[in-house]
């Protein structure tokens, strides 16, 4: 289906969810950005590669940039419908749901131009949406899915694990099981060096498909003389649940070093945007690796 009958569909869609006429998904030059309030969503896809051969990539991280977005016109029976609901207010988790989905959505349309090879795509839902929804996670996202002539095998659910969740990982691990029923691959992703025994046992009751860590967040190597270990111990663990590792954020020579020594499996970063890659031109791949090894 064409790109801009999907962007109509998802418009009519949400209007008819909300009894509105506003349509968020805007179409233009090729690449689909969203309105929720007061700002426009668009999508950022960094690739996901092969550690031990970069020029692989294998996925897209979606990120969302923000911008200011000009307020559309509201008509006269949309201000009639607001007022008559007004005691039914918005909850936090319902809104946070529904800029969850926006987002999503926006990533998904956008992921069609860039995926012209198998890959996957990861996509990062707020644990407050999880837990915001009882059951059947993933089955209103998964229509959007098939719409878009993809099944739920490429795309990845992403976590982001902390502490302030912990207390709520028994629900959080009962959501991500619904996304995996419905046959989500699921990562989990940690902002810092997860080596506590509550970060530990949480990749074993999920046993993710990814785990993800970013550079940027570890210390160095000569500050911390059990990162080296700690990485592996890592990759182990998620290796022995038949999982992969993930080292986001390589800006430079020694991150893009420390992945390999640790046998971390995929890796992303600005390290690896400044080479350019090409799958037809060996001379590329040879000034990788010349960089990368001298």
């Amino acid at each position: 289906m064409p790109l801009q009958h999907l962007v109509e569909y998802f418009n009519d869609r949400l209007g008819q969810e909300h009894r509105s006429s506003f349509r968020p998904f805007i179409l233009e030059n090729n690449k689909v950005c969203g309105l929720f309030g007061p700002i426009r969503i668009d999508s950022h896809f960094a690739p996901v590669r092969q550690a031990a051969k970069p020029t692989g990539i294998i996925g897209y991280s979606a990120q969302i940039t923000v911008a200011p977005s000009k307020p559309q016109q509201l008509y006269a029976s949309e201000i009639e419908n607001l007022l008559a609901n007004n005691s039914v207010a918005t909850t936090e988790f319902e809104s946070i749901i529904n800029f969850d989905r926006l987002c999503r959505t926006v990533h998904m349309l956008n992921y069609l131009t860039v995926a012209h090879l198998p890959s996957v795509l990861f996509l990062e839902v707020d644990p407050r949406h999880i837990l915001g929804i009882k059951q059947d996670h993933g089955a209103y996202f998964e229509e959007v899915i098939l719409r878009c002539g993809l099944k739920t095998s490429n795309i990845v659910i992403v976590l982001t694990a902390n502490s302030l969740y912990e207390r709520y990982y028994q629900e959080l691990i009962a959501g991500l099981g619904n996304y995996r029923q419905r046959g989500y691959q699921i990562a989990l992703k940690f902002d810092y060096l997860a080596k506590e025994a509550s970060a530990l046992d949480l990749i074993a009751k999920i046993s993710p498909n990814y785990l993800s860590l970013s550079a940027r967040n570890l210390a160095e190597p000569a500050q911390d003389e059990t990162l080296l270990a700690s990485l592996q111990q890592l990759q182990s663990l998620v290796a022995s649940k038949g999982g992969q590792t993930i080292l986001h954020q390589i800006d430079d020579k020694k991150s893009d070093g420390l992945a390999r020594e640790a046998k971390i499996d995929l890796v992303e970063g600005g390290y690896y945007r400044a080479i350019a890659f090409d799958y037809l031109n060996p001379n590329n791949v040879e000034h990788y690796e010349l960089r990368a090894h001298g």
